[in-house]
């Protein structure tokens, strides 16, 4: 199968926000540079006037290529490596080595194209910001899982559930991959782009996604916390750290904890006791 790269000049404030946008057109990879996304779809699939319309809507340019057929796990296995937050959690690919020492957790994840290995900066944030909770005995959330490594993280650290969603089938099938490698059994996974459907209540809620997504979902994530449940939210820039942080208290959150890396936060909130 033949694929279309489109080369895109735009400012990380954009990129988290343009792949959400782009993934509903159909790309299926994104390869994120200083300045510039690179986003992959299958050629068959390409609509360069859908695309013209999102890109006009941020004001950014583009530059197309077609790539022929080409063994794309190979592709990204030669551009993974592996990863260590700390001494607290390694991620690796199956045809790596273990970590030598060892961290607390090794995680293997296979390298396809969804959301989440550790390199990004929102994703190595939120495992520290995990690394500071208790998570023995907990009901976890994981929206927006992208590779599921959050939630599999959330099981080797002692949590008894663990229910993660994703909009893309894609990261749903990649999830179930790499719960698999690791031997999860207490991860559910399922696609879904919203929390209508939700009616569990959960000590630990997780979202790695975008400004615009954490915004329009707050209230609901706030319900389904129980009290004292925590929330910990990344694929923030620090620009957007005052909105943010309003709509989480406007909702009934208070703010107790923030990570910056490579100009992202993550920040975590919990929902007061009741008196």
């Amino acid at each position: 199968m033949s694929y279309i790269a489109i080369t895109i000049r735009a400012a990380a404030a954009q990129t988290d926000l343009l792949i959400a946008q782009l993934s509903e057109l159909k790309y299926e990879g994104f390869e994120e540079q200083t300045d510039t996304l690179i986003a992959y779809i299958p050629a068959v699939d390409f609509d360069e006037a859908a695309l013209q319309e999102q890109l006009d809507a941020h004001g950014v340019t583009y530059t197309k290529e077609t790539i022929l057929p080409v063994n794309w796990n190979a592709v990204w296995e030669s551009n993974f490596q592996p990863v260590q937050v700390d001494s607290f959690c390694g991620i690796r690919a199956e045809f790596h080595p273990p970590f030598d020492p060892q961290p607390v957790h090794e995680i293997i994840i296979t390298p396809k194209m969804a959301f989440g290995t550790g390199h990004h900066a929102t994703t190595a944030s939120m495992i520290k910001l995990m690394e500071q909770l208790d998570f023995k005995g907990k009901r976890v959330f994981d929206f927006g899982t992208g590779t599921g490594i959050l939630a599999i993280l959330a099981e080797m650290m002692g949590a008894a559930a663990i229910d993660a969603i994703d909009y893309d089938e894609w990261s749903v099938n990649n999830t179930l991959e790499n719960i698999a490698a690791n031997g999860m059994r207490k991860v559910k996974v399922w696609q879904a782009d919203n929390l209508d459907a939700i009616t569990g209540k959960y000590d630990i809620l997780l979202a790695n996604i975008n400004y615009n997504i954490l915004m329009k979902f707050m209230g609901d994530m706030y319900g389904l916390l129980v009290p004292g449940g925590k929330l910990l939210l990344s694929g923030i820039l620090p620009t957007d750290e005052e909105n943010i942080t309003a709509e989480a208290v406007s909702k009934g959150f208070t703010g107790e904890g923030r990570i910056e890396k490579d100009n992202w936060l993550a920040l975590r909130f919990y929902v007061p006791e009741l008196k």
